[in-house]
């Protein structure tokens, strides 16, 4: 039996129990699921999405790192990046002793493992490391504590079948995103596997035009290398590469927009090689994760009801948070806030990103007088007790 990897937990639920209650939970927010996800303070209304928070692979993570402490206690322990997307919950980790692992050179450099020795113990991400760092980390034998989430190992597993078959994987998520370069990297298992990251349907059609014909040639080529540099496999050539293609994407993104994507390129590949033989160039698999989904679903609801404004609470690096607030924002005036702290009770301020935006900016006047019904929702790396204080921070205002 492998003593240095470990991806099952290590039955220590029982020993981190108080910490976790400590850490994450909400009294507020259980006070208000009680009462039907509705709570009234003085003329404020509060309505939270049926779905919310912290889904089941990011519990697992936190719970596999908290348990990692307690079965390691006289190890140093490392975390490759960051467990999830949210600055509480890693600042929680570093409390706990947990030194974090960082590209030297940004986001394409590979992570700094030269502190790591065979002694020390490798917390892996949520989202998975890429199949380079994994190798990487073994070749050190230390001990390796895998969090990767259950949903983002079926995608790895989707786009391993499609490398297997000589199919190019075309994934639809942020090329800069841990997740996406884990997932991307799966190709590598195979010779000759290939991969294209695609942000959104724009750069999409761009890829559809050129499956088509009309971008074809060697000026077309250098155009489209150029537009994707970066977002492709090492040696990818479009006029071989984009013959046969498997969509898959980053379980974060929005689900109706992954599906539209798969769709188009489907049509294009029926109007390259005809729909007869669409079968032999395109494979598809909704690899959106259930928990994305249903947060995606809850706060569609959400916004259907007459709402003043909404909250969307959660890191700004977080993928899915900022899919939820994009959503929002296309039916009521929307406010992502990284947690309460944003919040300034004093002056009534607010420091929040609007959507599509890269920066914070500082609001005021954002609270309407008299009657307000407020949605809230928050992203699946979000712990209850940042929605709690939230609430409890704008029914401050009032006071």
């Amino acid at each position: 039996m492998d003593q240095t990897y470990f991806r099952k937990g290590f039955g220590l639920k029982g020993a981190i129990e108080g910490a976790l209650v400590a850490d994450y939970h909400s009294r507020v927010v259980d006070a208000i699921r009680d009462a039907g996800y509705v709570l009234s303070v003085g003329d404020l209304t509060f309505r939270l999405a049926g779905e919310f928070g912290f889904c089941y692979g990011v519990d697992r993570a936190v719970e596999y790192a908290y348990e990692t402490r307690t079965k390691f206690p006289g190890k140093r322990t490392f975390l490759v990046g960051e467990i999830i997307h949210n600055p509480h919950v890693n600042h929680k980790l570093e409390a706990m002793g947990v030194q974090f692992l960082h590209r030297p050179e940004g986001r394409e450099g590979e992570f700094d493992f030269g502190a790591v020795t065979a002694d020390d113990v490798v917390i892996l991400p949520a989202f998975g490391v890429t199949v380079r760092d994994f190798e990487r980390l073994r070749a050190i034998g230390c001990v390796l504590v895998d969090t990767t989430c259950g949903s983002v190992l079926n995608v790895w597993k989707r786009v391993e079948s499609y490398a297997r078959d000589g199919f190019t994987a075309l994934i639809h998520g942020k090329n800069y995103h841990e997740e996406t370069k884990a997932t991307s990297s799966q190709v590598n298992k195979y010779p000759g596997g290939k991969y294209l990251v695609v942000r959104d349907m724009a750069e999409a059609r761009i890829v559809c035009e050129y499956i088509e014909g009309p971008e074809r040639g060697a000026a077309g080529k250098e155009r489209f290398v150029q537009q994707f540099q970066g977002k492709v496999s090492p040696g990818f050539d479009p006029d071989r590469d984009l013959e046969r293609v498997g969509v898959a994407n980053q379980t974060t993104m929005l689900s109706g927009e992954s599906l539209a994507i798969a769709g188009e390129v489907a049509k294009s590949m029926a109007r390259r090689y005809g729909a007869a033989a669409v079968a032999q160039h395109f494979r598809t698999f909704d690899t959106i994760c259930s928990a994305t989904q249903e947060r995606q679903d809850a706060v569609l609801k959400l916004i259907a009801e007459p709402l003043d404004l909404m909250m969307v609470i959660g890191g700004y690096n977080s993928s899915n948070t900022t899919h939820l607030a994009a959503i929002c924002q296309q039916r009521v005036p929307t406010f992502h806030i990284a947690d309460a702290a944003c919040i300034d009770l004093e002056t009534g301020v607010i420091r929040h990103r609007p959507v599509g935006e890269a920066a914070e900016i500082e609001q005021r006047d954002w609270l309407p007088v008299g009657p307000v019904t407020i949605g809230v929702t928050a992203g699946a790396s979000t712990p209850n007790n940042k929605i709690g204080e939230t609430i409890e921070r704008i029914a401050g205002l009032r006071s």
